[in-house]
């Protein structure tokens, strides 16, 4: 039986999107994906997804209040996931980053504010916002806290396209939604992986290159730390900061505890190990200009405020990821 619950989830055809619309929609809320497919798939995944009588597929240019209107009214969440992400394509379409995320992120609020007031609307952020702040100045916390200052270390690199529009929208879900008396929250996700999250990325890349038996083995920024949170336990702790009132008009880091910090080449070795299989040599390589070292949140805030904590380790995450991939190897290169 469906419950009262109308939910609007953008890029619901991407990788988060996915995974949280199927979440909410198992509970018996009304979900509304919307999505222009720039980089959203229709896969399987998503084909049974659509199936379920509570789901709705709306196609449509969030970058224009025309596309927003057609989403009509009656939601009680927003989850603003729409936008442009993947490192190739910052350096690729930088612009487009720009114009995509800055438009979509001022009509958004601008439709909320005309059409569904009473709604509460939950921005994704990135750690790309910040991250700037340890090559600029070879400052920044670790754990990293919430209230850290937000820097774009190089307004030349095109890579900081991505981290300026999310400094730019957590400007804009912070002042405009307060000015306008909107319910708003900021999630700052930190390296989200698991199936079906594309093969642009650090894990998928490094499976593809074990199931080819790459070698030597290229690890690009071997010394980069990353802290790496399933996306199952990601979409969770969004709902849950979504559905909380203490969490109105803060931000979140959502990922797993620094302590579980490891280097790139730290996770070649484990998936390595998962695989059973080693390569006889590594070929080290520089991480592209502009990549971030090291990138470790504080999730104490998430954890005392809704009392959510990631709970899949790396190496069950890692296994199953690998599973998927290995049925699912990358279309392009077959």
């Amino acid at each position: 039986m469906l419950n009262s619950e109308k939910v609007l989830v953008t890029g619901g055809a991407g990788s988060v999107g996915v995974y949280l619309a199927r979440r909410l929609a198992k509970q018996g809320k009304e979900v509304v994906i919307a999505d222009n497919f720039f980089r959203g798939k229709r896969d399987q995944d998503l084909t049974e997804l659509l199936a379920l009588p509570n789901v709705t597929l709306i196609e449509g240019d969030l970058t224009t209040r025309a596309g927003w209107d057609a989403l009509g009214t009656g939601y009680t969440h927003v989850y603003q996931l729409a936008g442009v992400n993947g490192t190739k394509l910052f350096y690729e379409i930088p612009g487009e980053v720009l114009r995509i995320g800055v438009t979509t992120i001022l009509h958004s609020l601008e439709w909320l504010k005309d059409t569904n007031p009473t709604a509460k609307i939950l921005y994704t952020s990135s750690n790309e916002a910040y991250a700037g702040a340890l090559t600029a100045f070879n400052q920044l916390s670790i754990p990293t806290p919430e209230n850290v200052p937000l820097v774009i270390s190089d307004t030349y690199n095109p890579r900081w396209t991505y981290g300026g529009t999310k400094l730019i929208g957590e400007l804009f879900y912070i002042h405009y939604a307060k000015e306008h008396g909107l319910r708003s929250v900021i999630v700052r996700p930190h390296n989200f992986y698991g199936p079906r999250t594309g093969y642009d990325h650090v894990i998928p890349e490094f499976i593809e290159r074990i199931q080819n038996r790459v070698d030597p083995f290229p690890i690009n920024g071997a010394d980069d730390t990353r802290t790496f949170c399933y996306m199952e336990d990601a979409v969770e702790a969004m709902q849950m900061v979504m559905e909380s009132e203490k969490t109105d008009g803060g931000t979140y880091h959502i990922g797993r505890p620094y302590t579980d910090e490891l280097s790139m080449k730290e996770l070649a070795e484990k998936l390595f190990e998962i695989s059973g299989w080693h390569p006889k040599k590594l070929e080290i390589k520089n991480g592209p200009e502009g990549s971030v070292k090291r990138r470790a949140a504080d999730v104490a805030k998430i954890k005392a405020d809704v009392g959510w904590e990631a709970r899949v380790s790396l190496e069950e995450g890692l296994m199953r990821t690998r599973a998927w991939y290995n049925e699912h190897p990358n279309p392009k290169k077959k």
